[in-house]
Order: C-alpha cells, then structure tokens, then sequence
C-alpha cells in the first residue's frame, strides 16, 4: 500500500468531529421513554465551552465524509486508476477496518435493548429493532435508500452511506476518469438527490478535491501564495458569519461543502511537531471509530443501570458528564488498541494471503 504523510492536522480534525457527535448524542441521555423531550441545552454541563458541538454537532458527520474523501483520494486515487489496486483488496481494506467493531456493537446492542424495553415499553432512543432491520445491519446497508433506519446502534447509518461512497470511488476510478472534473459532476449530480447518500457523495467528492489541490500544489512556485490565500479564506469565513451574525442552520449544507475543503487544505500541510504531540494526534485519529461505535451502547449501559437502581439519569450534573466522556474515549482507545487492530490484520492476513499466495504460485502444467 501506498506510504504517504501523515496528516497530522487531519488527525485533530477527524478527533474534534467525533468530539462533536459526542456531544450531540450526549443529549440522549434525555431520553424520557417515549418521544424526545424538550431540553435545554444551555443547562448541559460545560455549555459554555462546548455550544458549538452542543448545538451543531450533527454536521460532525458531514464533516467526517469530507475527511474520508480526502484521505481516498489521497491514498488510493493513483493506485486505484492505475489498477496497482485491484477490486479485492480494495473492499478486504475496507471491510477489515470497518465490519468487527461494527458487528461487535450491533450484537451488543441486540442483547441489551430487548432488556430495556422489558424495563420501559419502549427501547432506548432507537426503535427500529426487529429483524429486518437487524438484516439489513448486517450488511452494513441499513441506510442506503430513505428514510433514516433509526435502529440497534443508530450512528453506524453514517458508515452505512458511506459505504456507497466507496463503491462509487472505485468504480468511477477505475472505468471512468481520475480527473478533477468528474468531482464536480459526481458533487452537482449529488445535491440534486436530495437524500442522504447524495449529501454524503457530495461531502466525500468535494473532500477529493481537497485532496488533490493539496497535491497539486506541492511543487507549484505559487505555493505559498495559494497556501497564505486559503489561510485567509479559513479565517474570514468564520469571522464574518460571526460579525454578520447569521443564522448557520439555514445555510449550514452549501457553507460546509464550500468551506471544509478549505480547512481540511489548510490543515493537511506537513507539520513538524515534538514526538509526543504527533502519537497524541495519532492516537486520537485512531479511536475516532470507535468512539463513534460506542458512546452509544455505553450510554444504554448506562440507562439500564439507573432504571435498575430507579434513579434518573443526571445528565445535567458535571461529574456524570466527566465519568461518561473520559471512560468512553479511554475505551474507544483500548478498542482500537486491542480489538480492532488486531481484528483488521487478522481479517487481511487471512483474505489478501490467499490472494497473494495464487498470484505466485507456479502455473499448472
């Protein structure tokens, strides 16, 4: 596989996303059995500091399929065009990396839900629990067509759509074109859909495109003068939004597709920092998924704790907001550390070995 550099700036990026979708679902925790309460955000612990992912971190995920464009295209455009990669391990990459955490949790979330709506009537938040649904799981294709699936470990509908993203990148590489063109086309045909896929098609394309601007300009004379340019519109953007004070929401899906390639341009310049601030940047890119897998049956734990011990969730409290965040990201790195890793190289040792072992293999007489 390709070797590139690491980016350092994506890996902070991709740990704030996932902080942000944190945050967002913290409000879970409101959950009072039935249809969603009325909550007060501006009363979650520490809301001063953290209101942007209190009050926007659903776009995390946006974020997160333009950060995943950008690291395909970076890696795996050339190798893709050129059929260095083939098809097979391609996918064996992708499912490697994705399928046993997201299995692991989906059966954890099975066992669980069943005993809280023994406890309330109702399961916990998600109520798309039956058997087709749980197919569909599975396959990692819960949410490919809409409406939103809403069921067992909802965050993974995310992963589901993105998953289309690959498929697409693949193809449109290897039988269509490499050129830069074609993001717009697939970015403009996507905004049409109007689904969910198409905003996630649109987000993973317009990453790309960030992508290859970025290497594009890496021996470019004006180098630094597209670089200072780019700085400055990631700068202005925000502060003139801030001194217009406009409403983000009505604006929040064209905003985004135009300003994250921006940011992530700008922040995937090499940067040369202390050993230690590079593994803590490493290790907070890596526990990013499962993070993202599980603070949700984490936060059914702890749910179905409380209804155990007939005590309400205190959401609003600091210290539950600190023993809820600080284990769920100690966690999500000893997951990556110790099951994940291992999984994934487990998975491609015992798929791609075969394939390797067939292509060097003497011809049959």
């Amino acid at each position: 596989m390709p070797q590139a550099q690491k980016l350092l700036g994506l890996e902070g990026l991709r740990f704030l996303a996932t902080i942000a979708v944190l945050m967002w679902h913290y409000q879970h925790f409101a959950f009072a059995a039935g249809p969603r309460v009325n909550l007060n955000r501006s009363e979650l612990p520490f809301y001063g500091a953290l209101f942007p992912f209190y009050e926007a971190g659903e776009y995390g995920v946006w974020f997160f399929w333009c950060i995943s464009g950008f690291i395909f295209f970076w890696k795996y455009r050339a190798v893709v065009a050129d059929r260095t990669i083939d098809a097979r391990t391609f996918f064996v990459f992708r499912l490697s990396r994705l399928y046993p955490l997201h299995i692991a949790t989906l059966l954890l979330v099975a066992v669980l839900q069943p005993i809280y709506f023994a406890q309330h009537g109702v399961y916990f938040v998600y109520q798309n629990n039956d058997v087709p649904h749980f197919v569909a799981q599975l396959f990692m294709a819960s949410d490919w067509l809409p409406p939103r699936s809403e069921s067992f470990n909802g965050p993974i509908w995310s992963v589901s759509v993105e998953i289309v993203d690959y498929a697409t990148f693949f193809l449109t590489l290897r039988f269509v074109t490499a050129s830069p063109l074609l993001n717009l086309v697939v970015i403009l045909a996507s905004i049409t859909f109007g689904s969910q896929v198409g905003t996630s098609l649109a987000f993973f394309y317009a990453g790309g495109l960030a992508a290859m601007a970025r290497q594009a300009v890496v021996f470019s004379r004006h180098r630094r003068m597209l670089e200072a340019m780019a700085g400055c519109a990631a700068i202005a953007v925000p502060a003139a939004l801030w001194l217009a004070d406009i409403e983000l929401v009505p604006v929040a899906g064209p905003l985004l597709l135009t300003y994250a390639p921006i940011l992530l341009f700008c922040c995937s310049d090499q940067l040369t920092l202390p050993r230690r601030v590079e593994t803590l940047l490493e290790t907070a890119g890596n526990m990013t998924y499962s993070c993202y897998l599980l603070h949700f049956p984490i936060q059914l734990v702890i749910a179905l704790v409380c209804a155990a011990l007939q005590r309400p969730i205190p959401y609003g409290d600091h210290l539950f907001w600190a023993a809820f965040v600080l284990p769920t990201l100690v966690a999500s790195h000893l997951t990556y550390r110790w099951f994940e890793a291992p999984a994934q190289r487990l998975i491609r040792k015992t798929l791609l070995r075969k394939r390797k072992a067939g292509r060097t293999s003497p011809a049959p007489l």
